[in-house]
């Protein structure tokens, strides 16, 4: 039996519009769920297991982060997953390679995340090329300042990988309708200011997202703190997408790659 999600056929992926896929999946769904895992982390057997369980209890979209060493964004539980899934021998190949398998397998998007200078190292135009081809749908660099990123950008959106770009409580208005131009597929709104993982003051955000939805028509996500089942209610209605990050690699350090699909169950209840 394939279970919900999965495509059990080798052929290449089929394409995915993240706007589109987005708004569609929302007619069905109060709020859509994106979790976050490193490749390669702790294994790489580990990490496809983790994907077969997360695909199975319903989530929406995944971020797969190619790991750095210095993941200026990320909170210490991500930092050290990077690590460690460096120091156990992931490397970029290896990461589009099981890319390319689970964008075969599974009826999801999945979208890179990484830092720029595993994009530099590469060559932004063979980056985005090779994303693509492995059925990757968009990309996140958190650490690209957009005016400085607009070749890649445009190669990125000419190959058909969507840029995935962010807003913070501390952009402008103006930076955010600047930012919204150069975006596409959704924007990624960072629930606070800081590094991913920490707590965040949901009650302050009404007025933050509020600001976010004015500035762009794309679909909008929420991560940086997102942890349980309570955090997904509270922004139903706000935002498209909640993004569960470091919350799952701490179910995964905690209890076991066993654990992460109960887990991701319980995110919608």
């Amino acid at each position: 039996m394939t279970p919900s999600g999965a495509n059990s056929s080798s052929k290449k992926p089929r394409p995915i519009v993240l706007t589109e896929y987005i708004r569609r999946r929302r007619e069905h769904h109060d709020i859509l769920l994106m979790t976050h895992i490193v490749l390669g982390y702790p294994k790489f057997d580990d990490s496809l297991r983790m994907i077969e369980a997360m695909v199975e209890n319903g989530v929406d979209l995944m971020e797969l982060q190619i790991p750095f060493s210095e993941p200026m964004a990320d909170g210490p539980v991500i930092l050290r997953a990077n690590q460690a899934a460096l120091m156990s021998g992931s490397t970029v190949d290896r990461c589009l390679a099981m890319s390319e398998a689970v964008a075969r397998r599974f009826d999801i998007p999945f979208v890179f995340m990484t830092y720029f200078n595993v994009v530099y190292a590469r060559g932004g135009r063979q980056f985005a090329e090779q994303a693509r081809a492995a059925g990757i749908r968009g990309a996140i660099i958190p650490d690209l300042p957009h005016e400085e990123g607009d070749d890649l950008l445009a190669h990125m959106r000419e190959i058909g990988v969507d840029p995935i770009l962010l807003f913070s409580p501390t952009t402008s208005d103006a930076r955010m309708r600047a930012i919204a131009q150069r975006a596409s597929g959704f924007v990624y709104c960072v629930a606070r200011k800081g590094v991913t993982g920490a707590a965040t003051d949901f009650e302050a955000l009404d007025t933050y997202l509020a600001r976010c939805r004015a500035a762009t028509d794309l679909p909008l996500a929420l991560g940086f703190g997102v942890k349980d089942r309570r955090d997904v209610a509270e922004i139903i209605g706000k935002v498209d997408v909640a993004v569960v990050g470091s919350q799952t690699i701490r179910v995964l350090d905690e209890r076991g790659v066993g654990a992460v699909g109960a887990f991701v169950a319980s995110l919608r209840g």
